[in-house]
């Protein structure tokens, strides 16, 4: 047959091609030497029997997934991503990186923009205490912030460009759904939309928010 016929075929009549290419030799030598053992043959065959039925190997899957740092050492995180998105890259308005320039380079970037969809919910960086909800800009009352502290551990978090679906005062778990995410199209024409995080150490002083919520590569059961 020729092999352009046999890569048309569907695969139980290429199966049984391959079969009958096997098979076809031996009965012709069982013809030829009737006194040979039908055994001599049996392994190859019934490894590729074993063969044929094996099922493929199932493909290994690896995601990235986001991991908060764990301060209490308690095994387990104690941040979370508040978008689940990565941070804010380069765009005409600067870019979202902790300690990125300002205002001409007089002053440093104090949080990190993780990108956002306007609308979608945001979560609760820490666990604690809504201890503030405040305005992001001086005479912007549409864009607001969320102040989360832990007790705890120390540490306060704030999520800005939300609108709050807490009050002051409540207890919010890690995770948790915070509010959700303000468009800045309105004051920033063109910028990515983003929740920027800000995260204070005990003692006040801000850190680099992708130190405490890194993303690893995971394998899928």
């Amino acid at each position: 047959m020729h092999a352009a016929t046999v890569k048309t075929l569907a695969p139980l009549a290429r199966a049984a091609l391959g079969l009958a290419l096997v098979f076809a030799p031996m009965v012709v030598a069982a013809m030829e030497n009737p006194h040979v053992a039908p055994r001599a043959q049996a392994p190859a065959v019934e490894r590729l029997l074993a063969q044929l039925a094996a099922k493929p190997p199932l493909p290994v899957r690896k995601e990235l997934v986001w991991s908060g740092a764990d301060i209490d050492g308690d095994g387990a995180p104690d941040f979370a991503n508040p978008t689940g998105a990565a941070p804010r890259g380069h765009d005409e308005f600067g870019d979202g990186n902790f300690g990125a320039r300002r205002d001409g380079g007089s002053r440093d970037h104090e949080g990190v923009d993780y990108v956002a969809v306007a609308g979608q919910a945001v979560k609760a960086p820490i666990s604690g205490y809504v201890t503030k909800i405040g305005y992001a800009y001086a005479g912007y009352s549409d864009l607001k912030f969320v102040e989360i502290t832990n007790p705890a551990l120390g540490y306060v978090a704030r999520a800005f460009y939300v609108t709050p679906g807490v009050e002051v005062g409540e207890t919010v778990r890690l995770g948790q759904i915070i509010g959700h995410d303000q468009s800045l199209q309105k004051h920033y024409p063109g910028i990515t939309d983003h929740v920027h995080l800000e995260v204070m150490q005990p003692g006040g002083e801000r850190v680099n928010a992708t130190a405490l919520i890194v993303r690893k590569l995971v394998t899928e059961a």
